[in-house]
Order: C-alpha cells, then sequence, then structure tokens
C-alpha cells in the first residue's frame, strides 16, 4: 500500500465563505462559461451502475477492513487504528485540530470501470461522552440541522433496538451540485460505558434529477453519473481524557474517469469522500459542542434559581 498520506487541518480554519459584491465586468464572464462548460460535460457523461467486478472488490475490501474493525473493538487498549492516538497526535487532537488520512493510492484504488476510496478522519470533543455522541449520531430527524448543508432531509425507516434502517437525502456541491437519495442499514455497538462504534452500509444510492421542481425525478441506471455508487460509515469513539476521541472510516465506491474528461469529472468523484468525511467529522464535534453549552447554560439556570 502507498504510503498514507496525512492531512491536518487547523482548529482555526474558517468554515464560512465570505461574498463581496462587485460590479460586473469582462472577467466575471470566464469563470461563469467555465463552470458551464463543465457541467455540460459531467452531466452529459453518464456511467450506468458498477460493473460486477466493482462490486465484488468493493464487498471484498470492507470485509477486510469490518474484519480489523471487529478486532479492534474487542479491546480498549487498541480500539482505535494503531498509531492514530499517539501521544504527540493525541495532544493536537486535543488542541482542536482534526486529523484525515487517505487509506487507498492517492485518487482511489482501481477496479474495473470504478474506484475505490478509503479515508480516515479523527478528532477530540472537550467535555462529550459516548452517550451525547450517540444521541447526536441516532437523532436522525435533526440531521437537516446538525449536518446542513449536505443533508436536506433524513428520516428512520424502522429501529430494532441498536439497528436502524434510515433514509437521507444529501447535497453535494463541488463547481456542479449533484443531489442523491440514500438508504442504510446502521447498527451501534458497546465495548463498555466508554468505548463504542457504529456501522453504516449503504443499501441504495440513487442520483436525483432536477430536485426541488416539479420535474424532481429518480434517475435510471442509464442516466445517473456514478458520481456515488456505494459508501460505508464506520464510526469508533473512546470516552477519554475528559472527552470523547472520534474516529470515522469512510469507503466508498465511485465511477473512474472517463478518457478526456478528467478536467470535469476528477475533482468531483476524487474530492467528494475526503471532503464529505470531513464535514461530517466537523459537523458531530460542533453538535456535541452545542450540546455541551446547553448543558452547562441549565446547570447555570439551575444554579442561579437556588
Amino acid at each position: 500500500m502507498d504510503e498514507v498520506a496525512s492531512i491536518v487541518f487547523g482548529a482555526g480554519a474558517a468554515h464560512g465563505i465570505s461574498m463581496t459584491r462587485h460590479k460586473f465586468s469582462k472577467f466575471f464572464v470566464f469563470p461563469v462559461i467555465f463552470g458551464l462548460s463543465i457541467l455540460g460535460a459531467a452531466t452529459g457523461c453518464v456511467a450506468e451502475e458498477p460493473s460486477a467486478g466493482a462490486v465484488a472488490g468493493f464487498h471484498s475490501y470492507v470485509t477486510g477492513v469490518e474484519s480489523r474493525l471487529g478486532q479492534q473493538h474487542r479491546s480498549a487498549d487498541a480500539f482505535h487504528a494503531p498509531g492514530a492516538l499517539a501521544a504527540q497526535s493525541e495532544t493536537r487532537l486535543r488542541g482542536g485540530e482534526l486529523t484525515v488520512e487517505e487509506l487507498t493510492p492517492s485518487g482511489g484504488t482501481a477496479l474495473p470501470g470504478a474506484l475505490l476510496h478509503h479515508w480516515r478522519g479523527t478528532a477530540f470533543a472537550p467535555g462529550a461522552t459516548t452517550a451525547d455522541f450517540e444521541r447526536l449520531m441516532k437523532d436522525f430527524n435533526a440531521y437537516p440541522q446538525n449536518f446542513s448543508p449536505q443533508v436536506l432531509q433524513a428520516k428512520v425507516i424502522s429501529q430494532r433496538g441498536d439497528s436502524l434502517q434510515t433514509m437521507m437525502r444529501v447535497r453535494q456541491r463541488h463547481v456542479i451540485t449533484v443531489v442523491m437519495d440514500t438508504a442504510y442499514d446502521v447498527t451501534f455497538g458497546r465495548l463498555d460505558e466508554r468505548h463504542g462504534y457504529s456501522i453504516s452500509r449503504s443499501t441504495r444510492i440513487s442520483e436525483i434529477g432536477s430536485p426541488g421542481t416539479d420535474s424532481e425525478r429518480e434517475l435510471g441506471a442509464k442516466e445517473e453519473h456514478g458520481f456515488l455508487w456505494r459508501m460505508n460509515t464506520y464510526w469508533s469513539y473512546e470516552e477519554k481524557d475528559g472527552g470523547l476521541y472520534m474516529q470515522v472510516e469512510s469507503v466508498s465506491l465511485t465511477r473512474s474517469i472517463p478518457r478526456g474528461l478528467g478536467w470535469a469529472v476528477q475533482p468531483f468523484v476524487e474530492s467528494v469522500p475526503r471532503d464529505s468525511l470531513e464535514f461530517t467529522l466537523r459537523s458531530a464535534c460542533n453538535g456535541l459542542r452545542k450540546e455541551r453549552e446547553k448543558k452547562s447554560d441549565v446547570a447555570v439556570a439551575r444554579g442561579a434559581e437556588r
């Protein structure tokens, strides 16, 4: 396996984009035309369904990942990936940094007509507990608020104990905007009160045409563009050092890059797995921070009443 590429994001990184009004000029024309040309090229290149070889390769890979995670989740001393919570890393995480690693070769592992992507992210949420995290992640009705703007709709279809069947409508913006309806089987588990994990396996991903309009419809297999065919997400979380260490791994299957259209499709296909994982991890941290602040406000109010 190629050397793991590690990207470290500082706690002070900007989360918003400020926009300033400018007078219209000829310099505005090129980016608009360029953006429209990307949209036309990408949307004009359908990918149909993944090949049987790609699906088999994906399932074989995630079987290995789940076997390794199963071993980790049996031991409190090795609950996270080896080296991910070394002393130096823990210090950076407690300082507010977030780490993201690409575990497959840069750009993904090639499968027949497809690319497999495997990313891992780790973060620390001060003051959070395993129970706080599970409340946040099980509250699917609040996903459009907690994971906005990527999650547009979310709901639980059925639940049996710690096993849930869920549906979400998600939106990805990378010059072009893609909206997908997704379904997942989600399972939560515990080693003990301080160690928990969850497994989320996609069961259906459908691209939506003309979302939010009267013409909205689910694209057929021969119309979809293959921006995301499969995605499994694995969380491991540990209550320690006055907070919660969270580690998430995502394994996804996307279309391969069409010859001659790499300039249009490649940025989307390669950036979505990483950006989606980073966004989810940051949103979880923000949700836990808000929960901690809410608890603090309640405690202060109760103290004032005495």
